[in-house]
């Protein structure tokens, strides 16, 4: 990855020098990794931020910015194209996303004045690219403040799809596969969520602290909470940035935690003393849960191929006070340890369930990575099988609401592997998360969860594999 100090390009030898504000312009570099040359947004924004010297209220704006506008790209250019005097002219990629950032900052800001997000929009333009794109710039967004029902979108009732991609701004594929699977009311509701700023959860570390003492921190400081619906030491935090992130984060006393990654844990109901596999555990958010309930007595052997990975999980469970995680680098699929009587595989998938927490991935995953991940996912779901003693438990789980990469892969395994049966969990899991086949499944338009799969499988005893 490029260390070296990002310039923009204003700096360059021969440009337009003009006064713009450093923050817009980082996100503008920020909009370039991401957009065109494919970077995460948080590592993108990571590294602009290595090279800054920006206050946090610089970088809280940064942040509303780059994944506000990346978010919001198809909308913002459905916008725009009608105010262009030649539909089909070509702009360049800065004055692109110079437009988009413009336009975010009118339609989707409450706390920056019109006046003042046109003229840093036109500084922008003037410093990064050529004075005359500023004047281009400028019209474009005045015109749409005076003009703005010049923007026509599709009609939503004869042309739903095209009416909600461009609204909403989502891939016209994921529209049309989620009005095929939940109906065109509910796939609104998701894709009005998948917008919305991402929820804050705090999971209690019992090793460290308890519900009780939570409380009594976060109320004195008005900070408004409310408890996890389904697992009670989840707590879901109102407001920006982290609360109490000193006191609660860096202590160990609480991990940020989604209430729908911890289902998958309490299905491997894991004891004290047990021998866990955790099958893809980095950065370790599910090992580290389950080491809280085995109050950190046992052993959980944690695999990943990522080595940066492996370290964040071994400087979370030291922050937690967890001792019994025992990491290892290799690709799961290499892995031959001794096998165990709680697997968990929490797979690679496409994230969908959590498109609101990643900006980038709307635009960076397509319909064949579904396909090409629920292959892989099958490949690892039968190595992790080999995995499980007669009698265990294996835990099949992702961060996706794609029914291929959830559904179809567990139903392709019971066929191939008939020692493996769908365990219930009526007396672990809420009632109401559970489908009539036994699959937990949360989405990110209800209780403040993220999308999420997850089954528990059981190894019958004296019944063989297909491929023994």
């Amino acid at each position: 990855m490029d260390k070296k100090p990002r310039q923009t390009k204003s700096q360059t030898p021969g440009m337009t020098r003009a006064r713009f504000d450093p923050v817009r312009a980082a996100c503008i570099n920020v909009l370039e990794m991401v957009l065109d040359k494919r970077w995460k947004t948080n590592e993108a924004i990571s590294d602009v931020l290595a090279f800054s010297r920006f206050s946090e209220l610089d970088r809280r704006f940064l942040l509303q910015l780059c994944h506000g506008t990346i978010k919001m790209k198809r909308r913002l250019d459905f916008v725009y194209s009608f105010y262009l005097q030649r539909p089909d002219i070509k702009l360049d990629k800065t004055t692109q996303n110079i437009l988009r950032l413009g336009l975010y900052q009118l339609m989707f800001t409450d706390r920056i004045p019109h006046g003042a997000a046109v003229s840093e929009t036109v500084n922008l333009a003037r410093g990064m690219v050529h004075h005359s794109r500023g004047s281009f710039v400028n019209a474009i967004l005045r015109n749409f403040l005076r003009n703005p029902e010049k923007v026509i979108f599709p009609d939503k009732v004869s042309k739903p799809v095209n009416f909600l991609a461009n609204f909403y701004s989502y891939p016209t594929w994921f529209v049309e596969y989620c009005i095929s699977e939940f109906g065109l009311d509910r796939t609104e509701a998701l894709l009005i969520r998948g917008n919305q700023p991402p929820g804050l959860t705090y999971r209690v570390n019992r090793l460290k602290f308890d519900q009780n003492r939570l409380v009594q921190l976060l109320t004195p400081k008005g900070i408004k909470y409310e408890q996890g619906r389904y697992l009670e030491d989840y707590f879901h935090i109102e407001g920006q940035g982290l609360p109490m992130e000193k006191e609660l984060i860096d202590k160990g006393r609480v991990y940020v935690q989604d209430e729908s990654a911890g289902l998958a844990v309490r299905l491997l109901n894991p004891k004290p003393r047990d021998h866990i596999l955790d099958m893809g555990s980095a950065p370790g958010g599910k090992a580290t849960y389950a080491a809280a309930r085995m109050h950190n007595q046992g052993l959980i052997t944690a695999l990943d191929y990522n080595h940066h990975r492996l370290e964040t999980l071994v400087g979370n469970a030291q922050r937690l006070g967890i001792h019994i995680i025992a990491p290892i680098l290799c690709d799961i699929l290499d892995f031959k340890g001794p096998p165990s009587n709680r697997v968990l595989l929490d797979t690679l998938c496409s994230g969908w369930g959590v498109v609101g927490k990643h900006s980038d991935l709307r635009w960076a995953k397509t319909k064949e990575d579904s396909t090409k991940l629920a292959e892989l996912q099958g490949r690892l779901l039968r190595h992790a099988a080999d995995m499980v003693n007669p009698g265990g438990i294996l835990v099949y789980s992702t961060c996706t609401i794609i029914r291929d990469e959830n559904d179809q892969v567990v139903e392709e395994f019971l066929l191939d592997r008939p020692e493996f049966t769908i365990d219930r969990v009526d007396k672990v899991i809420d009632k109401e998360l559970i489908s009539e086949r036994g699959f937990v499944k949360t989405y990110p338009d209800h209780e403040d969860l993220d999308g999420a799969f997850c089954v528990r499988l059981k190894k019958k005893v004296g019944v063989t594999s297909k491929k023994s």
